[in-house]
């Protein structure tokens, strides 16, 4: 019994630690007309929006919306790529009892 909650609690400790080494990660995304660019952590919490100041009339607004969508994909897209790259199958195996 006290084999296994000394695993949760390794478990535990390594989630938190990828956490917080996931805050770390930055990565951008950018609309097609690069009228937008979003910057985000590895947890996907925006730290950054900037915004073309084309796209501030209100006559663009279906343009800015649609930018904010291509941004926040594009760099929910860079943010898998660089999870792939640190991605260490063997870690997660252990953690998963593999």
């Amino acid at each position: 019994m006290f084999g296994k909650a000394k695993d949760l609690y390794a478990m535990q400790k390594e989630a938190r630690a990828m956490q917080k080494q996931m805050k770390q990660l930055r990565v951008e995304g950018r609309s097609e007309d690069e009228l937008v660019i979003i910057s985000m952590n590895g947890v996907q919490e925006i730290e950054n929006i900037e915004i073309h100041n084309e796209l501030m009339d209100l006559n663009e607004k279906n343009q800015l919306v649609k930018s904010l969508k291509q941004a926040w994909k594009d760099a929910q897209k860079n943010l898998q790529k660089e999870m792939m790259k640190d991605f260490d199958m063997d870690k997660l195996k252990g953690m998963l009892g593999g």
